[in-house]
């Protein structure tokens, strides 16, 4: 791409309509004129609305980090820390835009008079200083690979966009080979949990003071039918078919059909912490039942009994009960005291369970393991057959001399005698 400096901006239009304000800005590039409308809120308000809260927050944040790459200078009134938080809290957040107290809307004011134009995108040179800059986290260090390839394609996203409404005459991002680091979904078999392990920390979990049981019962249903934790707050008591009394020996049936996610109540249409969505990667109404075994239909039972729970309930509420839901930081801070208390100094320093979502990863792992088809285990995980396989290839052990056994037996070339 050909850098230019001829470059001439108007005054923004402001057309104020019944219903719509829209802010149109007239440019020219080496002589070639430009427009653009702009209704700041109405699109706002649209993009808001097609995406999740945690998409939500990651392109807040990416765009926080290409916008502070874009300043002309630093500020001196206020610290760059400041600058951040108004970006990423207000600015890129079309619920509090117009929330803004008046401290942040100076600091939005000077950005505004402070950030380099649009034009400025076609100097190779500054994309190179905005890419370095998304790529590096607050400490200077340089970001996984998985969070340099998610922030690269926002920021693809809104170049895409810029010029579809003909801000931009190209996408100035690279393409092609080396463009964003490669990444890789596979499970690292060093963060499954040993069964021996793991029956020790439910264990400890269950003899918590505050709320011990009702962890115990959210962590065994994680463990035992392998939901995303998200998944596994959203249940209802409707969703669990118990066998009858009489049979604490027979397999429940769980039923998953819904995901709340907790994501800040800054990111949600409602303003609450947890939104409610489908199940991931799947049709807005989509189930799937999965089987839990005798264990699990004993914990659930004497959960539901000892609460007096009834239909309708949570299953898995939160401290105060009723309709509030199992806080995130709650589960994170029981398994952690837990995970420290029963591990090993040398464990608790190894990926082993290190974070709640691993406890999926050794469901999932252990049904493949044990010989269930890919199948049946990708339809109880909520995955498709490639996306399990990609992700657990790795962690399938146990196997081997049976298929060693088995190639054996196929014999690929005949024995020669002696002298042949």
């Amino acid at each position: 791409m050909e850098t230019t400096y001829r470059v001439k901006v108007w005054k923004t239009a402001v057309y104020r309509g019944t219903k719509v304000t829209t802010y149109t800005v007239r440019w020219t590039l080496d002589g070639e004129e430009f427009r653009a409308p702009f209704g700041t809120s109405a699109l706002a308000d649209s993009q808001w609305h097609r995406t999740a809260g945690n998409s939500r927050k990651n392109t807040a944040k990416a765009l926080t980090a290409a916008t502070v790459a874009f300043l002309r200078a630093q500020p001196s009134a206020f610290r760059l820390v400041d600058v951040r938080t108004a970006l990423r809290e207000y600015a890129f957040n079309a619920r509090r835009r117009d929330e803004a107290p008046p401290e942040v809307a100076v600091i939005l004011k000077w950005v505004k008079r402070n950030t380099l134009s649009m034009a400025t995108w076609e100097d190779p040179v500054k994309v190179d200083d905005v890419l370095r800059a998304v790529d590096t986290l607050l400490n200077s260090k340089r970001a996984a690979a998985s969070f340099i390839k998610c922030n690269r394609r926002i920021l693809n996203v809104a170049m895409e966009h810029a010029v579809k409404r003909k801000i931009l005459r190209t996408n100035p991002l690279p393409k092609g080979r080396g463009a964003t680091p490669k990444t890789s979904n596979a499970v690292d078999c060093r963060s499954l949990i040993h069964p021996q392990r793991m029956a020790r920390i439910l264990a400890r979990i269950r003899r918590r003071t505050r709320g011990g049981r009702r962890l115990h019962a959210y962590f065994s249903t994680l463990y035992y039918t392998g939901p995303r934790p998200e998944e596994a707050v959203a249940m209802y008591v409707d969703d669990v078919t118990l066998p009858p009394k009489d049979a604490e020996d027979q397999w429940c049936d769980v039923l998953f059909h819904t995901a709340q996610p907790e994501v800040g109540k800054n990111w949600t249409d409602d303003g609450r912490i947890h939104e409610q969505r489908g199940l991931k990667g799947r049709a807005e109404d989509d189930t799937r039942l999965v089987p839990g075994p005798p264990a699990l239909t004993r914990i659930l039972r004497e959960r539901i009994k000892a609460e007096g729970l009834i239909p309708g309930d949570r299953l898995f509420q939160g401290e105060f009960g009723g309709i509030r839901i199992l806080a995130g930081s709650v589960t994170r801070r029981a398994w952690g005291t837990a995970r420290k208390a029963e591990l090993t100094e040398r464990e608790r320093e190894s990926p082993m369970g290190r974070r709640i979502y691993d406890i999926r990863h050794t469901r999932l792992t252990k049904w493949l393991n044990d010989g269930f088809p890919p199948a049946q285990v990708a339809y109880w995980a909520g995955n498709s057959v490639p996306v399990l396989l990609s992700f657990y290839a790795g962690c399938i052990e146990g196997q081997l001399p049976d298929l060693k056994r088995r190639m054996e037996a196929q014999g690929d070339l005949p024995e020669l005698a002696e002298g042949e």
